[in-house]
């Protein structure tokens, strides 16, 4: 019996799959990453973005096609809204939500599903502390030898008009910080070299249980001082965090720890005040500034990543001229810029979509040519120099090559390397450097 989970979205979709696979693979089902070998289907749903969605009801339109020719199961989970939830109650055999994965082996009996294992369930033993987050008591099983993503809090109360999060996930909650740094010691322990701590609001960790918890920044420093104590060489991250909880003792913690990776992922969305309190961000354009300039100040080096939105309802072509500026005065390394698009569930979706494709196509065009700018600024600066990086593929372009990322996680092409130096750390001279990667050279 074999089983194909398909993964669409974030990071924490891929976190979910983790934990979702090792649920079945405890049921008897063996993973195979070919849908047409698969007995058992599931897809992993983003609700976030429409074009994520339209994908989901093309995979199930072509699974329930087979359906024709010979048995299968399929599922769906993740990120879904209750609009699309109620449409895939009548495409799926199963659908539940992530709350709920500790129950999945009673629904696959009551699908019919049945292994040698099935006599018992694989999870029943797992400690129980809260429906909500019961799920993240499930050991994963991990994508990556050297990579892993471990989720520390989950849902959203920031309710910004464009985002779908807080129906999909539900209110914010923090996962216990004891079973964090459980879950990161072991990883510790299996020489994984790289570890992102997940959350729609990273940053927000513990506001849900004041008093209970421990706050994000305490949170780091504890990851901090086992990844001191291990003395290997280890880079922590984390995303997305939002610039209202973003507080300087949160950089200062990232400061006073090697292990703690100087990359900071930023999300701004919009350079402009009045589209920001349209977007409902409850943080300024001073405010954002600020956090930039504790970074410059307490980790010179770390690099800064956004998030931004072209496009939306309303907005000029000065206020997109006013992210352009806020662009080329921050001089983000990597920015994420998304064209606009009304997802149901969110405020916005009331909104008339009033921008043009065209338009919202020339914007994005016009904000690349601007990230272009500030990152070969910087990639230039790199050239000559050494670097620290984390070999993760082989490149698939380029014959007797290797991809990795710097502790900044900016990509660099190390030209004339073997295989066998992916899992591993590295020392890369620059060479060459284009505006949104770099080529290096091994360093003996």
């Amino acid at each position: 019996m074999k089983c194909c989970v398909v993964t669409l979205g974030c990071q924490m979709n891929q976190s979910d799959s983790e934990r979702i696979r090792s649920v079945i693979e405890k049921y008897g089902y063996e993973m195979t990453d070919s849908e047409e070998a698969a007995d058992l289907i599931g897809i992993v749903a983003c609700s976030v973005r429409q074009k994520a969605i339209d994908k989901v009801y093309s995979k199930i339109a072509k699974w329930n096609r087979w359906k024709n020719e010979r048995p299968l199961v399929t599922f769906v989970s993740g990120c879904i809204l209750p609009a699309d939830e109620v449409k895939f109650l009548k495409l799926f055999d199963l659908v539940f939500r992530m709350n709920e994965l500790p129950d999945l082996p009673k629904m696959l009996q009551q699908c019919g599903v049945a292994t040698e294992f099935s006599v018992r369930n694989p999870v029943a033993d797992i400690e129980r502390h809260d429906e909500r987050t019961d799920f993240w008591q499930v050991d994963p099983t991990y994508s990556s030898d050297f990579e892993a993503f471990v989720p520390i809090q989950n849902g959203c109360d920031k309710f910004c008009s464009f985002c779908a999060v807080p129906y999909t996930r539900g209110r914010e909650v923090s996962r216990l910080s004891g079973d964090i740094l459980q879950e990161v010691q072991k990883l510790i322990d299996r020489d994984v070299k790289s570890i992102t701590l997940l959350g729609q609001n990273v940053n927000s960790y513990g506001l849900d249980k004041k008093g209970e918890e421990i706050s994000f920044a305490e949170l780091l420093r504890k990851i901090g001082e086992l990844g001191k104590a291990s003395g290997k060489g280890l880079w922590v991250y984390f995303t997305s965090p939002h610039p209202r909880d973003m507080t300087r003792d949160v950089i200062e913690a990232i400061a006073d720890y090697e292990c703690l990776a100087k990359q900071i992922h930023l999300p701004v969305q919009s350079g402009d005040e009045k589209l920001l309190r349209k977007m409902n961000r409850n943080h300024s354009i001073e405010d954002y500034l600020k956090i930039v300039d504790d970074i410059r100040e307490l980790l010179p080096t770390a690099t800064i990543f956004t998030d931004i939105i072209v496009g939306f309802t309303g907005e000029t072509d000065e206020q997109l001229e006013n992210t352009a500026k806020l662009m080329l005065g921050v001089k983000f390394n990597m920015a994420y810029i998304a064209k606009y698009s009304p997802r149901v569930g969110a405020r916005s979706a009331r909104w008339e979509d009033d921008i043009t494709p065209q338009q919202k196509s020339e914007r994005l065009a016009r904000l690349t040519e601007v990230l272009k700018r500030t990152s070969l600024e910087h990639n230039e600066s790199m050239i000559g120099k050494k670097y620290k990086v984390l070999v993760e593929r082989v490149d698939p372009r380029k014959e007797g090559a290797v991809q990795a990322r710097t502790e900044g996680k900016l990509p660099v092409r190390i030209t004339d390397a073997p295989e066998d130096l992916v899992g591993t750390f590295q020392t890369v001279e620059i060479t060459r450097a284009s505006e949104l990667s770099l080529t290096g050279r091994l360093v003996a």
